[in-house]
């Protein structure tokens, strides 16, 4: 049921494909360099793009230099910046945090090439298509073609000699192989192909990420002040949440816990005053106490587990979430794909995040399933719970959606909610959780 979710699958596949240089088997090795190859192949495409937006910058800076293509150098860094958007894309989809610095007063792309000169960002983008465009596009062609190459030379000796001549060669063209020997020669190429494919194809892919990796993000001296005001906000935003959280403490041991523990007090002074005049009387009252007292306790915990669930601790997130799950009125799955464990405060998050978004899917959403997606990419911690009800959530509503935001904020991280009128709705959590 949850496979028929939008995303659903390509998370699984990301999932299956991820490098895991903890288990160093040979299905983790295969899974790294498909991975590797197919990412490669995508960086490819784009240094295609990237190698034919070259002659066209240096065409467009030619005739603005003559003052005749002045109007086109908007236009064509705007296309730099598309360019190098889809390789942002790819690079978080690898597991970088490349962030764009087009925002604020630098949203709009230099209108001259003074204004291109004198824009850091401008210059990076540039740079980065001439060494995408040439080193990385070579790079995604070799990641695109060793796995080719390693079955089509360790095929070579069932089938060279029906082969025409032209065809008749090995390592992609490089040496030919024309006689029953050199045909056996291309099966022992094709197998160390194969191995330095699996031993190096995420090694090449780390190579061609590189450069976007340092030079597509903001530029460090300009995003300093963006970085401070950011960072002011956040921690205002986790002193925020700490307050809220412990005034909801303070009402909760005010209003439940204190009133209770007043109150068996009450009966126990009540009793005492009974014992000698009516025991029967006594024994009702201290019975009435010891009923408060229980009430109490099951409150402190419930008010400790808010804070911290034990079942954390006890289970790992993984059980803690399927515990979630599996107490949720509406059927759901749930996929976790989590390393080792995270810093306590990212799974305490994840945990409440998760809470909340099941107990509104239970209370607003009318669903008939839902799931929780769970994936550690790194340093990022990825959490998704969608749902096939009526959608419009809205965090104004009381839905719950603003204290998930709190939580998730004062963790430097982000929040992403889709719930369009209709469904179905989901949300996405993404939390840095340093290693």
């Amino acid at each position: 049921m949850a496979e028929d979710q939008p995303g659903r699958w390509r998370a699984r596949f990301d999932a299956l494909l991820r490098v895991d240089g903890t288990q160093g088997d040979s299905r983790s090795l295969l899974f790294a360099s498909l991975r590797a190859s197919g990412y490669g192949a995508v960086g490819a495409a784009y240094g295609i793009l990237a190698l034919y937006t070259l002659p066209l910058v240096l065409l467009t800076g030619a005739l603005a230099v003559l003052g005749v293509g002045r109007p086109l150098v908007a236009p064509m860094m705007q296309w730099v910046r598309i360019v190098a958007g889809l390789e942002r894309r790819r690079l978080r989809r690898l597991g970088h945090d490349v962030e764009s610095p087009y925002t604020g007063p630098i949203a709009e792309p230099p209108r001259s090439l003074k204004e291109a000169r004198t824009d850091p960002s401008a210059r990076r983008d540039l740079l980065w298509t001439v060494l995408h465009g040439t080193w990385g596009l070579i790079l995604g062609a070799i990641l695109l073609q060793m796995p080719f190459i390693a079955v089509r030379d360790v095929t070579y000796p069932l089938w060279w000699y029906f082969a025409p001549e032209s065809e008749q060669q090995i390592l992609n063209g490089l040496l030919t192989a024309q006689s029953a020997n050199t045909a056996i020669l291309g099966c022992a190429t094709g197998i160390a192909v194969f191995a330095l494919w699996l031993l190096f194809g995420p090694k090449i892919l780390g190579l061609q990420a590189r450069p976007g990796v340092n030079l597509l993000g903001p530029d460090p001296e300009v995003d300093l002040s963006e970085r401070v005001a950011r960072l002011t906000a956040t921690r205002a935003a986790a002193l925020d949440a700490h307050a809220v959280e412990l005034r909801r403490i303070e009402r909760a041991l005010h209003d439940g816990a204190q009133n209770r523990l007043v109150a068996v007090n009450v009966l126990i002074g009540a009793a005492r005053r009974e014992v000698t005049r009516s025991p029967e009387r006594a024994d009702e009252i201290l019975e009435r106490a010891q009923t408060t007292v229980e009430e109490s306790l099951a409150e402190l915990r419930a008010v400790v587990r808010s804070i911290l669930p034990p079942v954390l601790e006890d289970r790992g997130l993984a059980g803690a979430l399927s515990a979630l799950a599996s107490d949720c009125a509406v059927p759901c799955t749930v996929q976790v794909d989590v390393e080792g464990r995270c810093p306590a405060s990212v799974e305490a998050t994840a945990y409440f995040v998760v809470a909340e978004s099941l107990t509104n899917v239970a209370k607003h959403s009318r669903a008939t399933y839902a799931s929780v997606v769970v994936i550690r990419r790194w340093n990022t911690l990825r959490v998704v719970v969608a749902d096939d009800g009526r959608g419009g959530a809205d965090a104004e509503g009381g839905s719950g959606l603003a204290g998930i935001a709190r939580r998730v904020e004062a963790l430097d991280g982000t929040v992403v909610v889709s719930s369009p009128e209709g469904g179905p709705t989901e949300i996405r959590v993404e939390l840095p959780c340093g290693s």
